[in-house]
C-alpha cells in the first residue's frame, strides 16, 4: 500500500443508486450527466453492493463520522435531527466522542469540512468541536440554494461557528471552497503533512433550483420541501452542477500535483429522493428496501488503486470510516472500538471481497434489514420477509414461506445484534415532510 495519502471525502446528498452515468443512468437532454464522477470510477474502482448507514441522512453522518453503528448516539435516533432541534443540548454529536476528523487529526493530518454538518447546532454541537480545523457550510439538512436559509426561515451559512452571509449558488460555493482550499494546503501536503477534507453537498436535495433557478427562492421560502416543483430534468442538472464542481477539485489536486497521491472517496449519505433514479432497486429516502440504502461507492487513488475495478465487496458507510482512519495511521479511541471494519485490502485486492453482514432499524414503519452474503432479512409494517439478492435485488420474489428455517435464522442473528444496541427512545421523531397525500406512494 502506499504511503499515507491526502482524503477528500465526497457526500452528495439524496443521490440514487443509478443516477450517476457509471451506475447505469441514463443521460440528461444536455447531456451526460456525472461525466467527472464517470472518468473517476472509470480510472479507480467501484463498488456494486455498498450501502449507507441509514436511509436518511443525519443517522448515516452519525455513523460516517464515528465509524460506530450510528444506534450508539441519541442524537441518531432522530429520523432526521431536524431544524426545529436548534439550540438542542443532546440531539447532535457530542464533543467528547472521538471521530474520523479527529483521530485522523491526532494523527497529523489537517482536517476540513466544506458543505453540510447536519449534526446538531452550536453552541452544543459543530464541526469546530468534532474534529474539524474549519468548517464552511450549513448546520441544517436543507438550505435554500441562493438564500442559504433552513427550513425555519433562518440564515444557515456558516464560517467556523459564525453566521457568513454569502452570494451565489450553494453547490458552486462549496467547490470553489474545496478547491480553494486543496491548494491552500497544497504546500504543507507536499512537505509530507497530508490533509483531509470532507465535501458534503447539499446537492441533489430539494429544493429543486439550478444555478439559474435564483428567482424560485421567493417561492419555496415558505416550504423547502417544494412539493409543487420539480423535474427529472431540474434533478440531473443539479447532479451536473455539483459533477462541475467535483472537476474543478479534481483538477486542482491535478494542478498542485497531489491527485497521484490523493484518495477520492464518493458516496451518498442515503438513497434516492422524488425524482431520483434508483433503478433496478425498489424504495428510496426512508425505506430499508434496497433503494433507501444501497448508494454509489467510487474510491480513486491512482498511487494504490488500479484502473477499471470493479467489486462486489459488502460495505456501508461506517466501513469508509475505519478505512480512512486505517489508511491514514489513526488509531481508534479504545473507549469507543470501531463497528466499521476496514476495507483497505479490498481496494488493491478488489476480486477478493471478504464476509460482511450488514444491520439496520427504522423507528419509521418499524423496518429491519440484515444483509448476508446473498440473503436479505426485512421488515416493514410487521412484515417480516426474506429476499435472494444474487437472483432477486428488486425484492418481489419472497422466500419466506419456502425458506422459514433460512428466516429464522437471519431473524435471530438481527435480533442478537439489535439486543446489543440502545433502544430506540421513547421520544425519538420521524420527519417525514410529504406523505400520500402530497403524492402517490413509490
Amino acid at each position: 500500500m502506499a504511503p499515507r495519502p491526502n482524503i477528500l471525502f465526497i457526500v452528495a446528498d439524496d443521490l440514487g443508486f443509478a443516477d450517476l452515468g457509471c451506475y447505469g443512468g441514463r443521460a440528461a437532454r444536455f447531456g451526460p450527466v456525472s461525466p467527472v464522477l464517470d472518468a473517476l470510477a472509470a480510472g479507480g474502482l467501484k463498488f456494486t453492493q455498498g450501502y449507507s448507514n441509514s436511509p436518511v441522512c443525519s443517522p448515516t453522518r452519525f455513523a460516517l463520522m464515528t465509524a460506530r453503528y450510528q444506534y450508539r448516539l441519541r442524537g441518531a435516533a432522530e429520523e432526521p435531527i431536524n431544524s426545529r432541534s436548534r439550540g438542542s443540548a443532546t440531539l447532535g454529536l457530542p464533543p467528547e466522542h472521538p471521530t474520523l476528523p479527529s483521530l485522523l487529526r491526532q494523527a497529523g493530518y489537517r482536517t476540513a469540512l466544506i458543505g453540510k454538518w447536519h449534526l446538531g447546532y452550536p453552541p452544543h454541537f459543530g464541526p469546530l468541536k468534532s474534529g474539524y480545523e474549519e468548517f464552511f457550510g450549513p448546520m441544517s439538512g436543507g438550505v435554500d440554494y441562493f438564500t442559504h436559509r433552513a427550513f425555519t426561515g433562518a440564515h444557515d451559512l456558516f464560517e467556523g461557528e459564525q453566521e457568513q452571509p454569502a452570494q451565489g449558488y450553494l453547490t458552486d460555493l462549496l467547490s470553489q471552497r474545496a478547491a480553494g482550499y486543496v491548494r491552500r494546503m497544497a504546500a504543507g501536503s507536499r512537505a509530507g503533512q497530508p490533509f483531509f477534507l470532507s465535501l458534503h453537498y447539499t446537492a441533489p436535495h430539494w429544493p429543486w433550483e439550478t444555478r439559474g433557478d435564483a428567482a424560485l427562492a421567493e417561492d419555496v421560502k415558505a416550504n423547502l420541501f417544494h412539493l409543487h416543483g420539480g423535474s427529472v430534468e431540474t434533478y440531473r442538472r443539479m447532479i451536473h452542477h455539483m459533477d462541475e464542481g467535483i472537476g474543478q477539485v479534481v483538477e486542482a489536486l491535478r494542478a498542485e500535483g497531489l491527485l497521484q497521491d490523493t484518495l477520492i472517496v464518493f458516496t451518498s449519505d442515503n438513497g434516492g429522493e422524488r425524482f431520483s433514479d434508483n433503478w433496478p432497486l425498489v424504495g428510496g429516502k426512508m425505506d430499508l428496501t434496497e433503494g433507501g440504502i444501497r448508494v454509489p461507492w467510487i474510491a480513486h487513488w491512482p498511487a494504490a488503486i488500479a484502473p477499471g475495478g470493479i467489486t462486489t465487496q459488502h460495505c456501508m458507510t461506517m466501513d469508509w470510516s475505519a478505512t480512512l482512519l486505517a489508511l491514514g495511521g489513526a488509531a481508534p479511541h479504545p473507549d469507543y472500538p470501531l463497528d466499521g471494519v476496514s476495507l483497505a485490502p479490498v481496494l488493491t485486492r478488489p476480486d477478493a471481497p471478504f464476509a460482511r453482514p450488514l444491520h439496520w432499524r427504522m423507528n419509521h414503519r418499524g423496518q429491519r434489514a440484515l444483509r448476508d452474503g446473498d440473503w436479505k432479512y426485512l421488515r416493514v409494517d410487521g412484515h417480516d420477509y426474506l429476499f435472494n439478492l444474487a437472483q432477486d435485488e428488486r425484492e418481489r420474489a419472497n422466500h419466506a414461506s419456502r425458506e422459514p428455517a433460512r428466516l429464522a435464522a437471519l431473524r435471530a442473528a438481527w435480533e442478537a445484534w439489535n439486543a446489543a444496541m440502545p433502544a430506540i427512545p421513547a421520544d425519538a421523531t420521524v420527519s417525514l415532510g410529504y406523505g400520500a397525500a402530497d403524492m402517490p406512494q413509490r
